[in-house]
């Protein structure tokens, strides 16, 4: 056996979590071919074979099985070991890059790189907008080195030993309803009794899987009446008696004229804002300054009982 090249397992794992060399090839940004000789490589350099055709797919081989069985434990050791020659230097210094979808970025990232300007002038933060599971992509071949996601059924599961996590924010969603809606003036609105409305929800994204989960548990599947990915367009929707829609505080829409925000009965809605890192990486000083600023930007939303933007 020869000495394994680290980049070469990563493909090994995205095979295994995509199932077909041409999705590992979309995940990693490569040709179907190069992941082929990527893993022909690995095979070598094993000693074994890796893969095996089974038809027009391939399939892993118990030996593959064996090495994945280790693949994250090596690649978070690497992880580690480069946060600890890191750390050696002294000071967070140095480039990180966060990805998020857009509520995060504006409710928690940009009020994070404000904290890093005083706390950690060395430190450059660059923000790129990104959905999820692309972001956890790009996470994983390198080209990001922290996201902030949902915690969704969708997501890398909880157990997922690719990945440290740290939990920084539940958003409730709260319902936006036309000024002149006859639930406009409840301090707390009851969701069943929105059943029969038309609803403005996202046309996809964790906010969607959220809102039709929480309608589905008062009883119900919302009639969409209209699909818009923008929170500013939802609300201008409400405002003009389009429908009603459930909205983020994290987002921090503002109101305008012709829409109430109001908070709603029994267990209210939430999305579960985490920061995810390639576990090992946590322990470097830049990326734990900005675990920090994320904390920090983070606290002061976690206190609000009432909707951050209520119009009477």
């Amino acid at each position: 056996m020869h000495e394994l090249d680290v980049r070469r397992l990563r493909v090994l794992r995205e095979l295994s979590r995509c199932g077909t060399v041409t999705a590992a090839a979309q995940a990693l940004h490569l040709t179907p071919s190069a992941v082929s000789q990527q893993l022909a490589a690995l095979s070598r350099e094993a000693g074994v074979p890796l893969i095996e055709q089974a038809g027009r797919r391939v399939r892993l081989t118990n030996a593959a099985r064996i090495l994945l069985d280790h693949a994250d434990e090596i690649l978070a050791r690497i992880e580690l070991a480069q946060a600890e020659v890191a750390a050696s230097l002294g000071g967070a210094t140095g480039e990180v890059t966060l990805g998020g979808f857009a509520a995060t970025l504006s409710g928690l990232a940009l009020p994070a790189l404000h904290l890093l300007r005083d706390s950690s002038p060395g430190l450059r933060l660059r923000i790129v907008e990104v959905e999820h599971p692309e972001a956890v992509d790009l996470l994983l071949r390198g080209d990001l080195d922290v996201v902030l996601t949902i915690e969704t059924q969708q997501g890398p599961a909880a157990t997922d030993g690719r990945f440290h996590r740290r939990p920084l924010l539940t958003d409730v969603l709260d319902v936006a309803l036309p000024a002149d809606h006859p639930q406009a003036h409840a301090p707390v609105v009851d969701l069943a009794g929105l059943a029969q409305e038309p609803w403005i929800l996202p046309h996809a994204d964790a906010c969607l899987d959220v809102s039709l989960a929480t309608c589905a548990a008062a009883g119900f599947t919302p009639h969409v009446a209209h699909s818009i990915g923008d929170w500013e367009g939802v609300m201008t929707a409400v405002s003009l008696g389009l429908g009603v829609a459930l909205v983020s505080r994290l987002a921090g829409v503002a109101t305008r004229p012709g829409v109430v925000v109001r908070r709603l009965e029994a267990d209210r809605p939430a999305r579960h804002i985490t920061a995810v890192l390639r576990r090992g990486s946590q322990h470097a000083p830049h990326l734990a300054a900005v675990l920090r600023a994320l904390s920090d930007a983070a606290r002061p939303l976690a206190h609000h009982e009432e909707p951050l933007n209520v119009l009477a």
